[in-house]
């Protein structure tokens, strides 16, 4: 009866814990609540299923206690059973993949008025990359990567000129507008998460991921990394600043571009890059 009662009140304390806990999502800044929406599911399903399978245990050890004389019946198999476990814990597996499944082809299925914002991951830093006037990014390339070209733009790409350059500081984003980011890491592998857009997705090395989002209300949003990518995973922050049209806009105007940055620069008789 001890061990009966146990497994009861764990069901018991798991579901208080769970309505009063005050752990709980932070507030949601983009147009993700889809997957707030699909984790509540995911909760419930695997919240059912466990109190089920831990009452169904406390169940089984009062019922079938000792007692003296009694007999243990020894069935081997039960095609019924095994029908029946079947195709509910068929049910309950698609119950869960079906909204993720919805989800994630909203996910990766970028609109058409998107802006591309590249975000770039190096131990143990974030810096960033937006299009300038002609609105497009130029291509980049790590073999490019330099002392004067820290993010590896190519300087032969007429449209990455103006590209806005962000080296290791705030990201600016204008609320109400689709952002496509752009994943791409410099050394090793990197994840660029921002708890309250919902949103995150792994950067590896040689390759370029990619997710999108809605900023939906302004403010200050901190940035994480959520790979373990070395000894200083735990200081690789950052901060997205989410602007209304008139204060990104002046944000904007204070950034330089790659043309800028690399144009070279008379001292006197010298002639030097400006780093």
């Amino acid at each position: 009866m001890a061990i009966a009662l146990v497994l009861v009140l764990v069901v018991v304390g798991s579901v208080l814990f769970h309505a009063l806990s005050p752990w709980w999502w932070t507030p949601i800044a983009s147009n993700w609540d889809y997957i707030d929406h699909t984790l509540v599911i995911t909760f419930w399903i695997t919240g059912v299923v466990f109190a089920a399978v831990v009452l169904f245990m406390a169940y089984c050890v009062w019922r079938f206690r000792h007692k003296e004389g009694s007999k243990a019946h020894y069935e081997p198999e039960s095609k019924r059973l095994e029908t029946w476990l079947t195709v509910v814990t068929g049910i309950g597996v698609a119950a869960m993949l079906a909204p993720g499944l919805y989800v994630w082809s909203q996910f990766i299925t970028v609109p058409d008025d998107a802006t591309d914002v590249e975000v770039i991951a190096q131990q143990w830093q974030w810096s960033y990359r937006l299009p300038g006037a002609d609105g497009k990014l130029g291509t980049s390339d790590s073999r490019l990567i330099s002392a004067e070209n820290p993010l590896g733009v190519n300087p032969e790409d007429p449209n990455g000129q103006d590209d806005v350059v962000v080296e290791a500081a705030d990201l600016h984003l204008p609320i109400g507008k689709p952002v496509k980011m752009l994943l791409r890491s410099i050394d090793v592998l990197h994840d660029f998460y921002v708890p309250e857009f919902r949103a995150k997705m792994d950067m590896i090395p040689g390759s370029v991921t990619y997710f999108w989002f809605t900023p939906t209300r302004t403010g200050s949003f901190e940035v994480l990394c959520a790979e373990l990518c070395g000894t200083g995973h735990g200081f690789m922050r950052g901060v997205v600043a989410v602007d209304t049209e008139q204060d990104y806009q002046a944000w904007l105007q204070e950034q330089s571009t790659f043309a800028q940055l690399t144009a070279p620069e008379k001292v006197g008789a010298a002639e030097m890059v400006q780093p």
